[in-house]
């Protein structure tokens, strides 16, 4: 029988992601309390083959683990969530390369490891760089960068050990009892060679001997592979697999399938995974309301309190708000200020004023400064109708832009552009743009093939009706 993949889940997705990754045969280790209680799993303290946490902006995840599980995580996802935005870093972390040499000089090295990745190597390794290849390792500082941070100081890791070349024998800092300390640093003397160093992790604590010294016999094999790989490969190329790296970005539509995998084992109140990615004061108030519901209070009662008690933390007409117009590829371009024109349940209406001279994309037709333009969307929906109207009132044009629905957060407006875009010109002319750019994401893995088909058709949609 096929052995379970592992995952460990934490932050405020962790029961829905539970249940999804249950869902899909994984298996879930190291489970907090909460979730032990909620799904009536067991202690598992089992190292996991991928793990799940918050985002620093609470709008996703970030997933680190094998190629396979993190792969069978983002199919998962791509079929439940629409709107699911997935970023696989383009590098392995901990992977090791046999990289080319760029761009040497007495401040900097610049490696190129393949695939038109070229990573950074601190200036104190500069010393250990000679002739035009070098062997290197991705760090695990700044995952998810452009540039990589490279280091020639390697290792191979495991689930209970390091294997680090020239160093010395360790233990995790984690592992506190004394008598198993001692017992390690033992056991790493035994077992080091070949100007490897062995560290222990803190799982390691919780093993036998046996599996401790299995795992060490599998980490010297790749030692092994790696010197092999060293003299017969050309450079650039990856030598020995690392991890995986994936950015999980959750837009609108995917926090409410999120809320409704939640519901089904906890109290959740209706927009549950917005509220808490809006994070402090409304957060707050969202977790003294679910201990209401799960007190026995009136859903309707519960609900109704608690938006009276947030409202003023969001915004309102004649509010001023960011915008953040986030591209597929995870960069955030803020567009700067705008102000609310009208705000209800189904419509959002702001408008910018252009601070610079230039032309509009799109609509080829000149920008100045003192331009208004005003955007308009309605709650759910899947484009941005944006006019630019000039400082004498006249038209110049509609940029009708696809996107994930906006999200109205206390000081900002935010939502994914999906690259294409339906522009009107001033003489009437219609055209659809940019939908290469939504292939490439799809090749990419960034969208799901589901996405890519409602895009396509909307843009269409918007099109044929400008058309009549």
């Amino acid at each position: 029988m096929k052995a379970l993949m592992k995952a460990k889940v934490r932050g405020i997705y962790s029961t829905a992601l539970t249940k999804l990754l249950l869902d899909n045969d994984f298996e879930i280790v190291q489970p907090s309390l909460t979730i032990r209680k909620r799904f009536g799993l067991p202690e598992n303290p089992e190292p996991p083959d991928l793990n799940i946490k918050d985002r620093y902006d609470l709008q996703g995840v970030r997933v680190l683990g094998s190629s396979g599980a993190v792969g069978a995580f983002q199919s998962a996802l791509h079929l439940v969530f629409e709107d699911v935005l997935t970023r696989k870093w383009q590098v392995s972390v901990d992977g090791i390369y046999k990289g080319n040499v760029v761009e040497p000089n007495k401040d900097t090295v610049c490696i190129d490891v393949g695939n038109g990745i070229v990573g950074r190597l601190p200036e104190s390794e500069i010393v250990n760089v000679n002739g035009k290849h070098v062997t290197v390792q991705v760090e695990r500082r700044r995952i998810g960068a452009t540039q990589p941070v490279l280091t020639t100081k390697l290792k191979i890791v495991g689930n209970y050990a390091i294997l680090a070349q020239k160093a010395k024998v360790g233990v995790s800092l984690k592992i506190r009892d004394l008598d198993k300390r001692r017992e390690l640093y033992a056991l790493g003397e035994k077992l080091a060679l070949d100007g490897w160093a062995i560290i222990w992790r803190e799982p390691s604590a919780n093993q036998p001997r046996e599996a401790l010294e299995s795992e060490i016999a599998s980490l010297f094999e790749k030692v092994k592979i790696l010197n092999e790989k060293e003299h017969s490969t050309k450079a650039a190329t990856l030598l020995i697999e690392g991890l995986t790296s994936m950015d999980v970005e959750f837009p609108s539509v995917s926090k409410r399938h999120l809320d409704e995998l939640r519901a089904s084992f906890a109290q959740t109140l209706d927009g549950h995974h917005f509220y808490k990615s809006c994070g402090g004061k409304i957060s707050a108030a969202l977790e003294m309301a679910e201990k209401l519901l799960e007190k026995g209070q009136s859903s309707s009662e519960v609900e109704s309190s608690f938006k009276n008690q947030i409202i003023c933390e969001f915004p309102e007409a004649g509010s001023l708000v960011d915008i953040e117009h986030v591209k597929l590829s995870g960069f955030v371009f803020h567009l700067g200020q705008a102000t609310i024109e009208s705000l209800d349940n189904k419509i959002v209406q702001y408008s910018r004023i252009m601070r610079s001279n230039g032309v509009y994309d799109g609509l080829g037709v000149t920008k100045e400064a003192g331009d208004k333009a005003i955007s308009k969307t309605k709650t759910g929906e899947s484009y941005i109708a944006t006019k630019y109207i000039s400082k004498e009132g006249e038209w110049k044009g509609t940029y009708i832009n696809l996107n994930t629905p906006v999200e109205v957060y206390p000081k900002k407006l935010r939502y994914v552009d999906l690259e294409v875009d339906v522009c009107i010109g001033p003489d009437g002319t219609i055209k659809v743009l940019d939908m290469e750019k939504l292939e490439k994401a799809l090749e990419k893995g960034f969208i799901s093939k589901t996405l890519f088909k409602m895009v396509r058709e909307k843009a269409k949609e918007i099109r044929d009706a400008n058309l009549k």
